[in-house]
């Protein structure tokens, strides 16, 4: 599973795989509500499996995320209760639910009762002092209760004061074996598991315990890492894209994209790490991170960086 990115990354991560299923960012259900739908749902058909994340406490604006959710035909919907930042916080959105698990339930049954697909929950291991394993139990069997079979959690827990989202990232320690036990205690559950995992071996590892994987700042940073995922966990033999062959057909997309009034920075960026640890990488991030933003930016600067690869 790949988090959080926008529809330009998702479509590029689809270039390198066929199977992950990827997670949009997230949408918070007021947006949803009374928002730009068209703008905050469109997805590229190719982009299946894709899931739409959502941010919300109220049951009334989640039940209609998940009608919308099912109406644009994405394979899932999923409830945040991990983001630790200000902003959700202050409209009860994100990881200050995990103190709420039975407003978080009451909630899911109202979504899972306003769509098909399927409905499921990410989250920490706690928030604040909330860190021990009868707390994430807590929390966790109220939402299981009421049909709730996937739990993708970070394993890190938040600070909701005191750090940033940024350091909220990094600076709480991974504890791996709390998820790992919810597993063992709930084995009828779908356990993906996230947080500082930033290889396939890592993956393959957590997979002999859990169901899933879910990776997202490593993927982001270093795509290519995808390259061999269909054939290592899918079991598929289609052949491995080379990076210049999944730039190539990404530069063909931002074409198009420029074509209908995209900004190439918001299509280049995505590119900056295909090349990680290529020579010439450093180079191609420059020419594009100096150029692309520029009023008249145009297709010729990303073919110009990567000439700068072929050298």
């Amino acid at each position: 599973m790949m988090d959080w990115g926008d529809r330009h990354c998702r479509y590029l991560w689809r270039l390198l795989s066929k199977e992950v299923r990827v997670y949009t960012e997230m949408v918070t259900a007021p947006a949803l509500t009374h928002g730009d739908k068209t703008y905050l749902l469109d997805y590229n058909d190719c982009e299946h499996p894709v899931a739409l994340q959502v941010g919300g406490s109220d049951p009334v604006e989640l039940a209609h995320s998940a009608e919308l959710a099912q109406k644009w035909a994405y394979d899932e919907i999923n409830l945040n209760c991990g983001c630790p930042s200000d902003r959700v916080q202050n409209g009860m959105i994100g990881a200050c639910l995990m103190r709420h698990p039975e407003l978080v339930a009451t909630a899911i049954k109202t979504m899972k009762d306003h769509c098909n697909i399927e409905v499921t929950v990410k989250h920490r291991i706690g928030v604040d002092d909330m860190e021990d394993y009868d707390g994430l139990v807590r929390f966790i069997e109220p939402i299981a209760n009421v049909g709730c079979n996937t739990f993708i959690i970070h394993a890190r827990k938040a600070w909701l004061q005191g750090l940033s989202p940024k350091e909220n990232r990094d600076i709480p320690p991974l504890n791996y074996d709390l998820v790992y036990q919810i597993k063992r205690e709930f084995p009828e559950l779908s356990i993906i598991i996230n947080g500082g995992i930033t290889t396939l071996d890592q993956c393959h590892q957590h997979l002999q315990i859990v169901d899933g994987v879910m990776i997202g700042r490593e993927a982001y940073h270093n795509p290519y890492l995808l390259a061999t995922v269909d054939r290592d966990f899918f079991d598929c033999q289609k052949p491995i894209k080379t990076r210049e062959q999944v730039a190539l057909e990404y530069v063909d997309y931002c074409q198009s994209q420029l074509q209908k009034g995209v900004k190439l920075h918001h299509l280049s960026r995505h590119l900056l790490g295909l090349f990680q640890g290529v020579k010439g990488a450093r180079q191609f991030r420059r020419t594009i991170s100096e150029n692309a933003h520029k009023a008249d930016a145009s297709i010729t600067i990303l073919h110009e960086a990567l000439e700068l690869i072929r050298e």
